[in-house]
């Protein structure tokens, strides 16, 4: 009877794991996320040597594995607590299952969150024009991520329109003109030194007049100065509101995977200074810190959106946990 349970039980577990993405799609996430895998499972085949079952020293053993692997403590405790409920039920979990265990209990957390589901590129609300505010700090790949998000909208079908808020740095407005005659997208921008909102304003009403569908708004990734930074970000949101009532609809907060934990203090910095509704995490490609997604996806109640696994313009993905923990565990 109990194994009919536990095969009911892997039945529905498996169901996470249809395929969802086209299989390019799925192949340049494996690859992204490549070196975070290896480097996970040679640290898990070193931890599991000589052991035929999973016992306390198998769990401590994977405990320290995820906390190195950048999933973040109090994400690694409750894997663990789910690993060891699994246990008690089923006493003679071999070490051969152990992988399986891994995806469906991470899937299983990440399922708490009913965000993390999308397979395409696609406006979450039916508004026109969508204003999505990007926020970040300088070197996370912020208007590179804008660049391909503008990319990837305007291949789905969507008139795309670009504001170059960030008018603290010449090099981020020259940079974003080179996406916008890249993608074939219309760009909003003054001179560098300008007032960022009203750079946001201009697009604004450019994008109303030409009946654009989404709006994104570059701003300066400045965190050196919260109350600063904190007051800019509130002025672009107050005048954007004069021309489209309710911008902006979203803030995508862009974060660097490659720094682990130093991307969970951004996360907690820049939450703490306006209010991001998405998450972005970029350049997971180069690093075998990947797991930072899983616990950046657990402990903020932020949904992350999009990931960038590699450097093409293709390599910017949506956000699928269940595509995600499938490449992470393969």
């Amino acid at each position: 009877m109990n194994s009919q349970i536990s095969i009911r039980k892997s039945q529905i577990k498996m169901s996470f794991f249809k395929r969802i993405f086209s299989s390019d799609k799925k192949e340049t996430l494996d690859k992204g996320l490549e070196k975070s895998k290896t480097t996970f499972f040679s640290k898990l085949t070193k931890a599991v040597a000589g052991k035929s079952k999973v016992d306390d020293e198998v769990l401590d053993n994977l405990e320290e594995i995820l906390v190195s692997s950048d999933v973040g403590v109090n994400t690694t405790l409750k894997i663990i607590t789910r690993i060891e409920n699994r246990v008690a039920s089923d006493k003679y979990l071999g070490i051969d299952e152990l992988n399986q265990i891994l995806r469906e209990e991470i899937a299983g957390l990440l399922s708490e969150t009913n965000t993390g589901e999308a397979t395409e590129f696609v406006i979450p609300i039916q508004t026109k024009p969508y204003v999505l505010m990007v926020v970040g700090v300088n070197g996370v790949g912020k208007t590179t991520t804008i660049g391909k998000l503008a990319y990837q909208f305007n291949k789905a079908g969507y008139k795309v329109v670009l504001g170059a808020a960030d008018t603290f740095r010449a090099a981020a407005i020259d940079q974003l003109q080179i996406w916008a005659d890249r993608v074939g997208v219309a760009i909003v921008k003054q001179n560098m030194g300008s007032d960022p909102a009203s750079v946001a304003f201009d697009t604004l009403q450019s994008a109303v007049a030409q009946d654009a569908d989404i709006v994104i708004i570059d701003t300066a990734g400045r965190l050196h100065n919260k109350v600063n930074l904190m007051n800019e970000l509130t002025k672009v949101k107050r005048v954007m509101q004069k021309v489209v009532a309710d911008a902006p609809h979203d803030v995508l907060l862009v974060l660097d995977g490659s720094t682990g934990q130093n991307a969970f203090e951004q996360a907690k910095q820049f939450t703490a200074a306006t209010e991001v509704t998405a998450l972005a995490v970029t350049k997971l490609d180069g690093t075998a810190k990947g797991g930072v997604v899983i616990g950046i996806s657990d402990q903020f109640q932020i949904p992350v959106k999009y990931i960038g696994v590699g450097e093409g313009i293709e390599d910017l993905q949506v956000f699928n946990k269940y595509e995600f923990v499938d490449s992470f565990f393969k």
